[in-house]
This record gives structure tokens, sequence and C-alpha cells, in this order.
């Protein structure tokens, strides 16, 4: 695609970077800390209401659930597997019964402030981290967002693109959309830095840029390349961080977007009904005391650089190495620092992407695992907040939890086979007027049941009662039809994946526990169809558990057998219910239908519809070889070869896939030739490096001239 000529000449009128302006950013101890940069403050009475309610309501529901569970199983005398099975119940009832306190302290979450949005207040950079992501879609929202800003604050903001991408025609469809957005921002400047060294993965890609460039600005917006944030939103989080000096990092409850199957419009749902309860009673119970989630947030640079500096841990991974869930810990760090870290949701008008389907939630959630797995470290880490680690614990739970339902279903079906192949001891050698029996109070037992599944689904009750009574979201999920309907499709298929995200969770927990850790892989955002063959062999384990279990249960106790059945069901049938659940198709239909329908669906905010024009703009395909798009466009080509770092390459210390790169490009006669012969690294590396490019290009004037001396 031809660019205007006037979108070329912002190439040449703009350097790829501004002027260096470092700060420092040491990295920080986990077993000593440094005087904090203010005062650490009793949190007010409302988050105080709130902690109480958290603790007393989860204490207590706790508590019950336990005594009630042992009075149960003890009915015929409590053995090893009846006291496993209390074990494994307390954990399990306890982190529903945390939930279900979240949502209640909902009640005291914070009223959302009014600040001037003009305040003076330096520069604010708007940061987009990319690696090998679409640069169509990521360049579209920025352009979007800036658009919508506020005139008045175009100058105040600035964006800044650091690029991690090791893919050589996604680096340059990035430096070719550059262009393109620069000239739609208008008078806010657009910066781009493409790392050569993906040291530390987006943590470090991030605190190159602070290190580098920190020094130019206040604060900086963090965004996910699937980030999409209105200009009121970025406004309205610059203003409440110049509102306040000692907060680090101001937080917001990101709603999704733009879902397209089945298993996305239901994330999407639960999202937009059930968020606003869950992120009400976590911002009311952390205070000031924080979590930081990645993006779709607002960070002082100056407390990030000096207090938010990232070791690496001690060993190998998985435990060791590269802190992976990096948020997490940059927020515990600021906290003891002394800066506050708060989260905003009445700051609306914040949305990421919704999840596609369970193949790439499974596979995300294998480096989510392992990075929160890694907390267990850190949890007793001098100086932090009690509420930093608890932010900890939770995030290793959410892993966790996982093996520990499956414990506790095996418990129940080995108590089940026990009941059917020993033989009861009726008459036991010691005195005894009667028998022992083995025994549950059956009674009790579906009583508790039915408690349990109340407790589980007190915050979606709460979200749909209040959903009901709110005109806006009313409206915009369908009526109070579409409301009560689409909530009970979304706990349908809720319900259909718990069983499947439990055997797959599970497993993902023991391979790190065995200690095999996972690489960096771009995320799969948009999802992919694949077929019946690779969908069975994906779910090959989840069906086989859900076989084997249905065999010991049918085999034992039919009884057992319909009690586990709604479990049984989801293993077996986990491929096509997979299939279904990521199906565009079902996803358009229920579109239609709407069906889990949101008000960012049926009204669809201007930023959303803004980005989706924009994105016309920009090239929808890559570049089909990057060698030959430098070649085919010297504009272009000037622009990357001034954007060029140089190499740090030590005397004596040789690059294997540099050297054969060089050896074909002495070898090649035409440019046609050498990018038939490059494999994707050394395409990579040629393009990356000022000397084997200038004399790859030769070869492109060279075939030029003979054309013009035949001519």
């Amino acid at each position: 695609m031809a660019l205007p000529m006037d979108t070329l000449g912002s190439m040449q009128r703009l350097t790829a970077t501004p002027p260096p302006a470092p700060l420092a950013m040491p990295e920080q101890s986990f077993k000593t800390r440094g005087l904090p940069a203010h005062d650490f403050q009793r949190p007010r009475l409302s988050t105080m209401a709130a902690r109480a309610t958290l603790i007393i309501v989860t204490l207590g529901l706790a508590a019950f659930g336990v005594s009630e569970m042992y009075a149960v199983a003890k009915v015929g005398g409590m053995a090893f597997l009846e006291w496993g099975l209390l074990a494994v119940f307390a954990v399990a009832f306890a982190w529903i019964g945390f939930s279900a306190a979240n949502a209640l302290a909902s009640l005291f979450a914070p009223r959302g402030k009014s600040e001037d949005i003009y305040a003076d207040g330096g520069l604010t950079a708007i940061v987009m981290p990319v690696y090998n992501e679409d640069p169509r879609e990521v360049f579209s929202a920025l352009a979007a967002m800036v658009t919508d800003l506020p005139e008045r604050l175009r100058t105040r903001f600035e964006v800044f693109i650091v690029s991690d991408t090791t893919n050589a025609e996604t680096w340059i469809a990035e430096e070719r959309a550059l262009s393109i957005l620069r000239a739609k921002c208008g008078p806010t400047k657009v910066w781009y830095r493409r790392r050569r060294d993906n040291t530390h993965r987006k943590a470090g890609n991030v605190a190159d840029f602070v290190r580098r460039w920190g020094g130019r600005y206040e604060h900086m917006i963090m965004l996910d390349a699937d980030s999409l944030i209105t200009g009121d939103s970025l406004a309205r989080l610059r203003a409440a961080m110049i509102a306040d000096p000692r907060a680090g990092i101001i937080q917001t409850s990101p709603s999704l977007i733009g879902a397209t199957t089945p298993y996305a419009r239901a994330q999407q749902f639960a999202n937009t009904v059930t968020g606003p309860v869950v992120s009400k009673g976590i911002a009311a119970w952390q205070g000031e005391d924080g979590n930081y989630w990645g993006h779709n947030a607002i960070i002082r640079v100056a407390a990030f650089a000096s207090a938010a500096g990232l070791p690496d841990l001690p060993g190998k991974p998985p435990f060791g190495g590269t802190i992976l869930s990096h948020d997490f810990v940059e927020a515990a760090l600021i906290r003891r620092a002394g800066w506050t870290v708060t989260m905003r949701p009445d700051i609306t008008g914040s949305y990421e992407g919704a999840p596609t389907d369970l193949f790439g939630v499974i596979k995300r959630d294998r480096r989510w695992a392992q990075g929160n797995l890694q907390h267990a470290r850190l949890v007793g880490a001098n100086g932090f907040a009690t509420c930093s680690r608890l932010h900890f614990v939770i995030g290793i739970l959410a892993y966790v939890m996982s093996p520990v339902w499956l414990l506790m279903l095996l418990t129940g079906v080995a108590l089940s086979v026990q009941a059917t192949l020993i033989r009861p001891e009726y008459f036991p050698t010691s005195f005894s007027l009667f028998p022992t029996w083995p025994a549950f109070d059956t009674e009790r037992m579906v009583t508790l049941f039915i408690i349990s599944l109340g407790v589980l689904l007190l915050p979606k009750v709460i979200a749909m009662v209040q959903a009901l009574f709110d005109a806006r979201l009313r409206k915009g999920c369908g009526g109070p039809l579409g409301v009560v309907g689409s909530s009970f499709l979304e706990l349908l298929i809720s319900t259909l994946i718990a069983p499947i995200m439990m055997i797959a969770q599970t497993g993902i927990v023991l391979s790190i526990l065995l200690g095999r850790a996972v690489g960096w892989l771009p995320q799969a955002r948009q999802g992919q169809s694949i077929c019946w063959r690779a969908a069975f062999m994906f779910h090959s384990v989840h069906i086989a558990c859900g076989v084997a279990l249905a065999l010991i249960a049918l085999a034992h106790s039919p009884t057992l057998a319909a009690w586990m059945s709604p479990t049984l069901f989801a293993l077996i049938l986990a491929a096509p219910i997979s299939k279904l659940c990521g199906s565009f198709t079902l996803g358009r239909r229920m579109r239609r239908m709407n069906a889990m329908v949101t008000p960012q669906e049926s009204a669809p905010p201007e930023v959303l519809l803004m980005a989706q024009r924009e994105a016309d703009a920009f090239p929808e395909a890559l570049p089909s070889d990057a060698l030959i798009t430098l070649a085919e466009d010297p504009t272009l080509c000037d622009a990357h070869l001034g954007a060029l770092e140089p190499e740090q390459r030590g005397r004596g210390h040789f690059d294997p896939t540099r050297a054969l790169t060089q050896a074909k490009v002495g070898e090649a006669q035409t440019l046609e030739e050498l990018a038939s012969w490059l494999a994707p690294q050394e395409r990579m590396a040629l393009i990356s490096d000022l000397g084997l490019l200038g004399s790859a290009l030769k070869l492109g004037k060279g075939r030029r001239n003979m054309e013009a001396s035949a001519a």
C-alpha cells in the first residue's frame, strides 16, 4: 500500500524517539527496604468496615461450613479419608466464602471523585508495549484514543510505542503504521522504539523505557495490546494522579469488548454485570494498599523508577529467574515505598479485548500460573503491606484451587469406593452394644450442598439484582428478561467449562511444581478455528479423566454417578463443548438473538467506533517480505535505518545467525535471491544490522542499474 506524501513527510520531520531523559531505576531488594517516600496513613473508616466485613464473613462462613461437614462425616466415625475430605472442603468453602464476602464489602466502596481534568501537571505518556501484535489493531486503537482526548489536553499527552517484536514483517509493519499514526495524532507526539534484546520480557521493556526516557514524563498510562480507553477516562486518570501527590498507581476496572464467540460473550457479560460488584468490593477493602493488573492504569513515573526495579529471583525457572507476574510485585514495591495504590471503579470507559476460546485461555494460564506461583517466594518479603501479601496469596490460590477442587472430588469418590469394596467392621473387637455402620448424615449433606451453592452464587445474584435496578445497564442488556436470561445462560456456560478448567489448571500447576518452565509466546487475542481432530487431541486428558471417573462411579454407585453427572458430562464432552464455545458462527447467531448482550454492544462507545473506522487507514496485511519492502520504499527504508540502535557486542563475541546471514549476503547476486535464502531469524538479523542491511540493499541498486542500462 503506497503512503500519501504528507504521511511520508511525518517520518522525516520526527525522529523515532525523543531526546534521552534518563531516570535511575535501581533493582530492589526483597530482604531489606529503604525509607518510604511517604508516611503510611491510617485506613479510612469505610476501608476498615470493608475489611472487617471481609474477615468476619469469610471466617464465619468457613467455620460454619467446616462444622456442618464435620457433623455430616462424623456419623460413621472419622477415618483418614473423612479427615482428608474435611480438610480440602475447608479450603474450598473458605475460598467461595471469600468471594461472597468481597461482594458484600462492595457496599463500602468509595464514592467517585471529580477532579479538574485541565490541571497543570507535566507530560503524560500513553505507553503501548507490543510483542508481535497486529499493528493494524494496535495503531488504530491508539489513533482513536488520542483523537478522543479533549482538544486542550492533546499536547499534554504523548504516545510511546515500546516494541519487543521479533518478527521482521511485523516490525516493518509497525514502522509503516507509525507514520500514519503520527499524521492522525496531530499535536500529540508519537514515539517508537524497538529493543534489540528482549531481556525480562514486558517488565524489561517498560523498565528500559523508564530508564531512557522516564525523566521526560510525570506519569505514564500503561496499556496492553488490546486496550482501549476513552479520552475522558485518560483525562480523568491524569487528573486523579495530579490531585493526589501520594498516588503511585491508580488502576481502572476494564470492561471486556469485542466478544465474537459464545465463550467470549459469556466472559464479557459476566465482566459487565458481575464485574462492577467484584471491583467495588476489591476497591473497598484494599483501600490504599491496592494491586496493579499490568495495564489500563496510570503510574507516577518517579515512584515507579525509584521503587519498582525488579531483580531476578535466585535459581532457575519456573520459580527463579525473571519475575513473570511482575505487575503484582511492582504494586507491592510501590506501596512498600509509601506511595498509594488504589482502584477507581468510577473511572469508566476503560476497555480490553475478551478472551476468545478455551484453547487460548489454557495456554495463557500456563504463563500466568507460573508467574503467580512464583509469588510464593515473595509473600514473606521484607516490608510489604499485609494487603500486598494477601494479593499474592489470592493470585496463588486462583490456580491452586483447581487441584483442591479435584482432590475434594477424588476424595468423595474414594469414600464411595471404600464403602463398596471394603467390608465394614460391624462388630469390632472392642466392647460395643451396637455394630459400627459406615454412614453419612445424608439430609444434612444435601442441606450443606444447597448452602454451598447459595454462597457460590451470591456475587452473581447480587450483581443480577443490581443490574435490574440500573436503568442504563438493564436497557443495554436487553431489558429485565435479557438480564435474567443472559445470567442463566452465562451460568450454564461457566458450569460446563469449570470442570475442564479444573483439570487443565491442575495439570498446569503440577507441571510447574515438576520444574517445567514456560517460554514467551505472543498472546492469541483473536482466536482461531481448529479442526475436530486437534480439539480432541487438545482435550484428550480431560476426556480420559471424565471417562475414568464415570467408570469408577458407575461400577460402585449409580447414585454417585448421578451426583457427579454435571462434571462427568463436561469432561467427557470437553472437545465439542470447547469447539462450540469457541465457534465464531454460533457467537454471531447469539449476537443476533441478543443473547448475553452488553451495553458496549447495544450502544458501542464512540472510541470503539472510532477505532474501527481508523483501522481502514492502516494496511490490513503484513508485508510479504521485510527486506523487499524496505528496498521498494526508500522513505520507509530511511526511517528504518535512522531508528536502528547500534549493536552492543563485546570483542570476541560472535552471533552465529549474523555470521550465516553475512555469508548469504556475500553469495547472493540479487535481492530476490537473498530474500529467498533467508530464514526468519536471519531476515531479522539482517534488517537489524546497519552494515548487513546496507550491503543487501546494494544488491537491489545493482539490479535496478542493470535494468536501466538494458532499457
